[in-house]
């Protein structure tokens, strides 16, 4: 009986013991392991991310010349003369965004491989645009929209000149918008021969103008007669597309017709915005105006600096006058011959008439 009620006690003592908890934080251990427990959300995928490249050098020489172009334009056709087309490019937009496009520029930088030509908002006239479009035979999409100084004449050339031209963009501003419709009718296809029995026995280089390769037009403020007119006599030209992922009327519109789109974009991405920032004496001026109310004006200071420096060489001018007073008396004196004569009979008179000492 004892032997069965010592093993009784000691197996009461054995359950007691495996029941106690000695460590007080093991719940929290194990809710803490099993919250630190490698699941899917927290697992980290950020080196999965493609992370963005750095530019490169050749991006960045290109930054540092287009900040500053404008000391460079008039040695710019000897520095620029063995550069790369595409670098070429790049200085023209470049150039564009910085307001600084003109003929000399656009002369200096053309490139014969060319295939994209965007000038829109530049100040290149018709001797600069006809010297391009004579150069570059290849060009593929052409933007000469907000170009106040092209005329019809510049605009002929370029339909004459570029037979693989597809994409044209022009207007967006009264003036461009003005040559745009005098020259409209360079879109429509004429003929050279009227005589022909039937019009099936053309041959195609019997049509003149017409810009035969052009198959989109962007014209932001086309009016509706050029619209209607456009639309009826030149059906191939689509005008003002809208991009879609099902295409326009079957085709696949281009980037570069698109009219949000700006068409050199591209030619630019890898280059620091920074380049062609504008940044002038007006911002300026505003901002120190706006950061100290109580400073004086621009006029005031001029107008204060003009009265100390009129009041500093007020002695000096005086001094002047009086100097230029006498010089002309003496060269008086001395091409008169009466005023000469005066002036000898008096110091012959002070001679024989010495004064008294």
């Amino acid at each position: 009986m004892e032997k069965r009620e010592a093993a009784d006690s000691i197996g009461s003592v054995n359950t007691y013991l495996h029941n106690l908890q000695l460590n007080p934080n093991s719940d929290k251990t194990k809710s803490t392991h099993k919250s630190h427990a490698p699941t899917l959300q927290s697992f980290d995928f950020s080196f999965l991310v493609k992370r963005e490249c750095p530019p490169s050098l050749v991006s960045l020489c290109i930054g540092v010349v287009g900040r500053h172009l404008e000391d460079i334009i008039d040695d710019l056709a000897e520095i620029a003369s063995t550069f790369p087309s595409d670098i070429k490019m790049a200085l023209v937009a470049i150039a564009r965004r910085r307001k600084l496009l003109n003929d000399d520029i656009i002369v200096a930088l053309a490139d014969s491989s060319w295939e994209i030509f965007d000038i829109s908002g530049s100040d290149v006239s018709d001797f600069g645009l006809c010297h391009v479009v004579k150069l570059c035979k290849n060009l593929r999409a052409v933007d000469i929209s907000r170009c106040s100084r092209l005329t019809s004449t510049g605009v002929s050339e370029l339909l004459q000149n570029c037979h693989s031209l597809e994409i044209l963009r022009w207007g967006g501003c009264p003036r461009s918008d003005y040559t745009a419709r005098r020259c409209s009718s360079l879109l429509k296809p004429n003929l050279n021969d009227l005589g022909g029995e039937s019009w099936e026995e053309l041959d195609v280089t019997e049509f003149t103008h017409g810009a035969q390769s052009l198959r989109w037009l962007v014209w932001p403020k086309i009016d509706k007669d050029s619209l209607e007119s456009l639309s009826v006599d030149c059906p191939r030209i689509t005008i003002n597309p809208k991009s879609s992922p099902l295409g326009f009327r079957g085709s696949e519109v281009p980037r570069e017709a698109i009219l949000q789109v700006v068409l050199d974009d591209p030619i630019v991405k890898d280059i620091d915005p920074k380049t062609w920032a504008v940044t002038g004496f007006i911002s300026k001026t505003t901002l120190a105006s706006v950061s100290s109310p109580n400073e004086l004006s621009i006029a005031e200071k001029f107008r204060l600096a003009f009265v100390e420096r009129d009041t500093r060489l007020a002695p000096k001018r005086a001094k002047n006058a009086r100097q230029h007073r006498r010089r002309s008396e003496r060269e008086w004196v001395m091409t008169d011959t009466r005023a000469k004569a005066l002036a000898l009979a008096s110091k012959a008179s002070k001679s024989l008439h010495p004064k008294n000492s």
